[in-house]
C-alpha cells in the first residue's frame, strides 16, 4: 500500500520530487479515506500521473503556509472540506459547536470561517496570477448569489468573493481531472471555460445559457430570489440541465452543464484507489480525527439521491441520478476491511446519501435525465419508478458470507416509503434479521402532512404504515428492535399548530426525544430560499416562517413537552395558539397546569410509560408502544 501524499518540502525530497504540480488545500484535517472528497481526488490525480501535494488546515493568518512547499507547476485546488465552514462552525442557534471532528482532537479554530476565500487570498498572495481551482462542499453550494444565513443577507457567487478561476461544483473527479489535463498541456484558464461541472466568470453569458435573476435582483427582491433558486434546482441535471448565467454588476457567473455521472467501471476504479484508511500519522499525538471513527469501516455503494427532500442539498451538490459500484469492487473493499489489524468483524454501513438505492429511479434517466416537472417519489411514487431491492440484498448476503465478518450494518439513511413500495418483504425481512444493531434510525422529520408537504416527504400515513410493520416483521422475528425518528422543528410552513399536532403525536406514542434539531438555512436547498423568502419556491405561494429565535424555541421546546425547563415556552404557545385544552391532567394534556415536583417525568400527565421504561429503549409508531428518541450524525 502507498504512502500519504506529500504534506511537506521534506516529503517532496523523499520521493525525489524536484517539482510538483498542484497543490491540494484542504480546509479539514488529511484523512485518506474514500469517505472524504479531498482523499478520492488528490489519490485520481496521482493516478494520473500529477504530482499532488496535500496542505491541510494551514495557518489562515499567513501566506507563507502556502509557500512552504513552493509554487505547483500547474495550479492550486481548495477544498472547504466535507461540510460548509459556517455550519461547521456553527449551530442552528447560531452559537459556536464545541468541536471540529473533521480537526485532529476535535480541535476548533484551526479552519477559518468562509475558509474558501480565505485560502485563495493566502494564495493569490504567495503565488500571484497561478489558476485557482475551488470545489467541496462550501463552494459548490455557494456557487450561486445565495442567502447566508450568518450574515442575514444575500451574498455573491463565492467565485467574485474568493477571486479564484474556477468552480468545480458536485462530484469533481471528472472535471478536477480535465483541468489539470488542460494546464498541462499549456492551456490557459480560458481554456477550462468549454469544461463541463465548472463555474467561471465572463463579460457576456453564452448564447444558449439560462439566464437567472441577477445578484442585485436577488439581494432586493425576494420574488427574484425565489424565481432564481427555482431555476437552479430545474436545471441541476447532468443529462438535460442547461448552461446557467447570472449577472453580478458588470460581469456574469456562468454555469456549464453538470459533469455526467460516472459510470460503474468509473466509480469502481475511484474506489479501488490506494487509501490508507488512516488520518496522517502527524496527528497522532493531538489524538487523531475524530470524524474517521464513524466511517473508517463503512462503505460507500452508491451516490445520488432522488428522494429530493427540500431541506437537502444532495440534488443540488450529487444530483438525482444514483450511480453505483459493482459487488466486485464492494466486496475487493469489503475484503482490504477484514485484514485491518484494528477491524473486529463489523462493517458499520453499507450505502450512500440513501442506502436502498442502488439504481437510477426509472430506466429512462441516463438517457433523458430526471425529470424538469415533477419528483420521483414525492408526492408519490412515480408510476415510471423501478421498485426493488433484490440487488442491494444480493450484496448483503455476500457481504455477511465473507470470512473474518460477524455482522454487517446498515446505518446511513433507509427510504421507508421506497422499501414499502417494493412488494417483496424478503429485504425488509432480513434488514431486520441481519441488519440493525438493536436501533433503525430513519426520517419521517414531522407528522404534520402539510408540512410534510414543504419538506418533500411522504405523509405521516406512510410512516404510520412503515412502523407498523416494522414492529410486526421483530416480533415474528423474535426481536426487540427499534426505530429512532429523526424530527426537525421550524422548518418553513410549520405553524405553531403543527408544531402542537407533532408534539401530540410523540405524548400518544410515548416517545420522548432527547435531541431535537432546528431547521438550519444552509446554502443550496430549497428549503433555505424557502426560509428567506417565506415563499414556497415550487409554487409561489406565501408560507409562515419561524424566524426569531424565539419562535423557533417556542416550536423546539414543543417537541420536547416533558421537560421541565421547557414548561413556560409550551405553556406559551398552547395559550397562543388556543390549545389551552392540552393542559391539564388528562391523558390528552401536553402539561399540568402549573408545575409540579415530579413534572417531566411523566410527560406531565397521569399514567404516561412505563415504571420499567428505561431512557434508552422503546418502540415507537403506528403501535404507540414509545420511544426514546435520539439522534446521531447519521445521514438522512
Amino acid at each position: 500500500m502507498k504512502d500519504f501524499l506529500p504534506v511537506s518540502k521534506a516529503d517532496m525530497v523523499r520521493r525525489g520530487w524536484d517539482y510538483y504540480d498542484i497543490l491540494f488545500i484542504s480546509a479539514d484535517a488529511y484523512v485518506d479515506h474514500p469517505s472524504f472528497g479531498a482523499a478520492i481526488l488528490t489519490r485520481l490525480l496521482e493516478s494520473e500521473g500529477y504530482h499532488v501535494a496535500v496542505l491541510a488546515q494551514p495557518d489562515f493568518h499567513t501566506p507563507d503556509a502556502v509557500r512552504a512547499m513552493g509554487r505547483p507547476r500547474l495550479c492550486v485546488m481548495i477544498s472547504g472540506g466535507v461540510a460548509d465552514s459556517m455550519v461547521n462552525h456553527y449551530t442552528a442557534a447560531k452559537k459556536p459547536r464545541s468541536r471540529d471532528v473533521y480537526s485532529p482532537g476535535g480541535l476548533k479554530g484551526l479552519r477559518p470561517d468562509r475558509c474558501v476565500i480565505v485560502y485563495s487570498a493566502l494564495v493569490r498572495k504567495a503565488f500571484g496570477d497561478i489558476p485557482i481551482v475551488i470545489g467541496g462542499t462550501e463552494a459548490s453550494l455557494r456557487r450561486f448569489a445565495h442567502y447566508d444565513y450568518h450574515s442575514d443577507s444575500v451574498k455573491r457567487s463565492v467565485l467574485f468573493d474568493s477571486g479564484a478561476d474556477i468552480i468545480s461544483f458536485g462530484m469533481g473527479e471528472k472535471s478536477i481531472v480535465e483541468i489539470a489535463d488542460t494546464l498541462a498541456q499549456g492551456g490557459t484558464v480560458r481554456d477550462l471555460y468549454r469544461l463541463r461541472g465548472v463555474c467561471y466568470a465572463a463579460q457576456t453569458p453564452p448564447g444558449n445559457a439560462v439566464l437567472l435573476p441577477s445578484f442585485e435582483e436577488c439581494k432586493s427582491d425576494k420574488r427574484a430570489y425565489a424565481l432564481a433558486a427555482k431555476l437552479q434546482y430545474e436545471e441541476a441535471d447532468s443529462v438535460r440541465g442547461a448552461a446557467l448565467a447570472q449577472r453580478h454588476g458588470d460581469m456574469f457567473l456562468v454555469q456549464n452543464a453538470m459533469s455526467p455521472p460516472l459510470t460503474q467501471s468509473e466509480m469502481d476504479r475511484v474506489y479501488a484507489l490506494p487509501y490508507r484508511r488512516e488520518y496522517h500519522p502527524m496527528y497522532e499525538s493531538m489524538g487523531g480525527v475524530p470524524a474517521l471513527e464513524e466511517v473508517k469501516f463503512s462503505i460507500t455503494s452508491s451516490r445520488g439521491c432522488f428522494g429530493s427532500c427540500a431541506f437537502c442539498a444532495l440534488t443540488f451538490h450529487q444530483g438525482r441520478i444514483v450511480q453505483s459500484r459493482s459487488h466486485a469492487s464492494i466486496l475487493q473493499e469489503a475484503k482490504e476491511l477484514t485484514y485491518m489489524s484494528d477491524f473486529k468483524g463489523y462493517i458499520h454501513d453499507v450505502g450512500g446519501p440513501t442506502a436502498n438505492f442502488r439504481f437510477p429511479a426509472c430506466k429512462k434517466q441516463l438517457k433523458e435525465g430526471a425529470c424538469k416537472d415533477r419528483q420521483c417519489l414525492y408526492p408519490s411514487l412515480c408510476p415510471n419508478a423501478t421498485v426493488s431491492h433484490t440487488d442491494y440484498l444480493e450484496l448483503l448476503r455476500k457481504l455477511r458470507a465473507l470470512p473474518g465478518v460477524k455482522k454487517v450494518f446498515i446505518r446511513s439513511g433507509i427510504r421507508y416509503d421506497y422499501l414499502l413500495a417494493d412488494k417483496d418483504d424478503t429485504f425488509f425481512r432480513e434488514l431486520c434479521r441481519h441488519h440493525i444493531s438493536g436501533q433503525l434510525k430513519v426520517a419521517p422529520e414531522h407528522v404534520s402532512d402539510s408540512v410534510l408537504y414543504y419538506m418533500g416527504k411522504p405523509s405521516r400515513k406512510v410512516y404510520d404504515r412503515f412502523a407498523k410493520k416494522f414492529y410486526d416483521i421483530n416480533e415474528q422475528e423474535g426481536k426487540r428492535q427499534y426505530l429512532v425518528p429523526y424530527l426537525m422543528s421550524a422548518h418553513p410552513g410549520s405553524t405553531i399548530l403543527d408544531a402542537i399536532e407533532l408534539a401530540v403525536y410523540l405524548r400518544e406514542h410515548n416517545m420522548r426525544p432527547e435531541q431535537v434539531q432546528d431547521f438550519y438555512p444552509t446554502p443550496g436547498t430549497l428549503a433555505t430560499a424557502d426560509f428567506y423568502t417565506e415563499t414556497d419556491v415550487r409554487s409561489g405561494k406565501r408560507i409562515y416562517v419561524a424566524k426569531t429565535p424565539h419562535e423557533k424555541a417556542l416550536q423546539r421546546a414543543l417537541l420536547q413537552s416533558g421537560a421541565p425547563h421547557n414548561y413556560t415556552l409550551v405553556k406559551e404557545a398552547l395559550l397562543s395558539a388556543g390549545r389551552a385544552d392540552l393542559i391539564g391532567y388528562g391523558p390528552h394534556c401536553l402539561i399540568k397546569p402549573e408545575r409540579s415536583k415530579g413534572y417531566g417525568k411523566d410527560f406531565g400527565r397521569k399514567g404516561a410509560g412505563s415504571k420499567n421504561q428505561n431512557r434508552t429503549s422503546g418502540r415507537s409508531g403506528a403501535n404507540g408502544k414509545g420511544n426514546n428518541t435520539r439522534r446521531n450524525n447519521s445521514g438522512r
